[in-house]
């Protein structure tokens, strides 16, 4: 792939400013981004296991990959991702040691929540994760309901709910998944089914 360039780098550069591997970028160093500083650089994150400040609520790290049963939300309503659901809900894995601390068992509804916002998951609970981290996958189709208890929240397990829309850096302006802490609590309180997948209400030509 590069042996133009490492034959004669002068007459072959490669497709950089200085036409070289580069270590440290004067171009990126030049936008004067605080956070951005020109080479490779490790930020403490707002929100994850190291910041005391934060776990004192929101005492646990949710990791939001991509679903083994759908693509992104594509085919969340077919039967393959319908199948992997516990109650209509997008399953939340959890290690042993923090569903007992919190009286959950497998196949429980929850809640998941921080200050941004809350949904309603199914727990699973496996040793294949660490104790203070979650993982709920992305793509449950949002549905948004007015709950007269909890206030507003996603009937689905939509880990968006919970996330920060904010970007991952001053440059990238990436998407800022896998950086949030969550709380996860029993759901003592009744919620109706997951609408998200119903039909939409139709009109007749007439208007009937």
């Amino acid at each position: 792939m590069f042996g133009d360039f490492r034959a004669d780098p002068d007459s072959s550069p490669l497709p950089t400013p200085s036409g070289r591997f580069e270590l440290f970028s004067e171009t990126v160093a030049g936008f004067g981004y605080d956070d951005c500083p020109g080479h490779p650089a490790w930020f403490a994150p707002d929100e994850w296991l190291g910041n005391d400040d934060r776990t004192g609520r929101h005492p646990l790290h949710l990791i939001s990959n991509q679903p083994a049963t759908r693509l992104h939300g594509q085919l969340d309503d077919g039967s393959t991702s319908q199948a992997s659901k516990i109650d209509g809900r997008e399953p939340l894995t959890m290690h042993p040691e923090d569903a007992a601390s919190r009286g959950l068992i497998n196949g429980d509804l929850a809640l998941v929540r921080n200050d941004r916002g809350a949904c309603v998951v199914g727990i699973r609970i496996s040793d294949e994760v660490m104790p203070r981290v979650v993982q709920l996958a992305t793509g449950a189709w949002f549905d948004p309901y007015e709950h007269p208890e909890l206030g507003q929240i996603d009937l689905h397990g939509n880990p968006n709910t919970v996330t920060r829309d904010v970007g991952t850096s001053s440059l990238a302006q990436g998407p800022s998944s896998s950086s949030t802490l969550v709380e996860v609590e029993p759901l003592t309180v009744d919620v109706p089914p997951v609408r998200a997948h119903d039909g939409a209400a139709t009109v007749g030509s007439h208007g009937s």
